[in-house]
């Protein structure tokens, strides 16, 4: 190929449809096709990015290898197209204006009068184009919340300008629902009529409409919203509710999507090659008789947006090992010495997730002495280890008032306490550890069991850390620090050996985790998990 092309994903009638999931779904289709896929999201909201934002409000921070903490689509993309993505993928209103006004006080503007058109358009179109310098083939973009949203129309409004500049090359996909009335009994399609008009009305025609659906359409209700919405009758593509998030490219393939993009751009075609996809949805389908209990110990525990990429990770390691899995949410205020065992004593494993701030900490706390005490296989991950690390303290190593500085800063025994480069930082906002960071495992250990080198790179986004002021009365006490910083400064991984599998890291394995390369240390949890069965 000797030109980048572009998908552009907007959505209709309702947010929350999927169309994060329908860009990464038609991006495995085009990487299987041969082709270099990257996807990339426009947030219409104006916060820099989700770092600052509650999980309630926008689920999982993620995370790249380059430090960006990007929405939780970032995830899906980066799972669904097995490639890792960067800051260059996640643009949100806030940085666009940012750095459009940063240049107006610069004087960059040469005294014009700076406005939506062209200045803020000019400026999404350059994030669009940045990727071809990057040896891609095909850039799929979603544009974040509905058409006819005030926020999302200066994006509209530069796909438009895109489009109208690069016409032979882009294609426009516009997601929208097609609910179901049971009083009736029939589909209705007026939703997508109006959602389609509205779109058309700002200047962009679909080339697809992927129609969402309780059920799947027949092809009556497809011919009906093609006429309607003046698109070619195999440009309507239903996309049904499926078992799981990993059916979605096996349904797009079955109705040509792939090959309907790869004809509206002019693109060779092939058919794609699925068997792998299609073995590992099998698995978790069809799995053996074996189901494991995995007990997620959180805060928010009503919304599993939250620890998204941890639930999808457990998925993958399950599917490869042709298990069962029922992640049983548990809130860690809940939990307290007479409970404990009512919620933990028929689980196969115990999963502490990453988080902030001091609610439920007591309860993370019984839950890590009890599968200690318990032999269930325990894995921790960021805030997770931190817990660990306080447990044992007070527990094993006879430390009662051992604590994290982050929740109780007058502790006389700071296990866990602030990083050096943390103390003088102000600003909450992207100034964590933050992306990936080197890790050094020490040999003779379980976490040298489980990853084929010695030398491992992870995703990190923390404050506090271990203090090694403590370091030698925990190793006296059993407690093997297994994973190091290459200065041998920072702990990165704790382990016990004398317990079945109880191992904790101080980064976030869950986003590294892929449909096809399940994560080692939840591949080595879920082994021990087995074992309790």
């Amino acid at each position: 190929m000797s030109k980048t092309k572009y998908i552009f994903f907007t959505g209709g009638v309702v947010s929350s449809l999927g169309k994060g999931i329908a860009a990464a779904s038609l991006g495995v289709l085009l990487k299987y096709q041969g082709y270099r896929v990257t996807i990339q999201k426009f947030d219409p909201y104006l916060n820099i990015d989700p770092g600052t934002m509650s999980p309630y409000q926008h689920g999982e921070v993620f995370v790249t290898d380059d430090g960006c903490e990007t929405d939780l689509d970032l995830g899906h993309y980066e799972r669904f197209i097995d490639t890792s993505l960067n800051r260059s993928n996640n643009i949100t209103s806030g940085m666009v204006y940012w750095d459009v006004l940063n240049k107006e006080r610069r004087g960059d503007y040469l005294g014009a009068t700076v406005q939506i058109v062209p200045h803020i358009t000019n400026e999404i179109k350059s994030r669009i184009a940045v990727h071809n310098d990057e040896n891609v083939d095909i850039v799929i973009t979603e544009i974040g919340g509905t058409v006819g949203d005030i926020e999302s129309l200066p994006f509209i409004e530069a796909i438009r300008q895109f489009q109208y500049e690069n016409d032979e090359d882009c294609v426009h996909v516009h997601l929208t629902l097609v609910p179901f009335l049971e009083s009736s009994g029939e589909f209705k399609t007026k939703p997508t009529q109006h959602s389609t008009k509205e779109l058309r009305s700002i200047g962009i025609q679909p080339d697809i409409i992927v129609c969402r659906s309780h059920l799947p359409l027949d092809k009556d209700i497809k011919r009906k919203v093609a006429m309607f919405c003046d698109v070619k009758g195999d440009a309507v593509i239903g996309a049904h509710n499926a078992k799981s998030i990993y059916d979605v490219p096996l349904i797009l393939e079955q109705q040509g999507m792939d090959r309907v993009v790869c004809h509206k751009l002019g693109l060779a075609e092939s058919k794609s090659d699925l068997a792998h996809w299609k073995r590992f949805v099998q698995n978790m389908h069809d799995p053996t008789n074996i189901s494991l209990t995995i007990a997620i110990v959180g805060k928010y525990t009503n919304l599993s947006d939250c620890y998204l990429s941890v639930a999808e990770a457990l998925k993958h390691a399950a599917a490869h090992q042709n298990c069962n899995i029922q992640i049983q949410w548990i809130n860690a205020e809940d939990l307290r010495p007479e409970t404990v065992d009512t919620y933990l004593g028929h689980v196969h494993g115990i999963l502490i997730p990453g988080g902030f701030g001091e609610r439920g900490i007591d309860g993370k706390i019984q839950a890590t002495r009890y599968a200690r005490d318990h032999a269930i296989p325990f894995l921790g991950l960021c805030l997770g280890m931190q817990i660990a690390v306080i447990e044992f303290a007070q527990h094993v190593c006879g430390l009662p008032d051992a604590m994290s500085v982050e929740f109780d800063p007058g502790t006389a025994n700071p296990v866990i306490h602030l990083m050096a480069n943390q103390e003088e930082v102000v600003n909450k906002g992207g100034t964590m550890r933050l992306g990936q960071y080197e890790c050094h495992i020490h040999p003779n250990t379980q976490l040298a069991s489980l990853y084929p080198s010695n030398v491992i790179f992870e995703r990190h986004r923390h404050r506090y850390e271990f203090n090694p002021v403590y370091k030698e009365m925990f190793e006296k006490k059993g407690m093997v620090f297994s994973g190091m910083s290459p200065d041998q400064r920072l702990v990165e991984v704790i382990e016990l050996p004398s317990h079945p599998y109880f191992l904790a890291c101080q980064f976030h394995p869950e986003f590294k985790s892929r449909p096809l390369t399940p994560h080692p240390l939840f591949m080595g949890f879920l082994r021990a998990a087995r074992l309790m069965v």
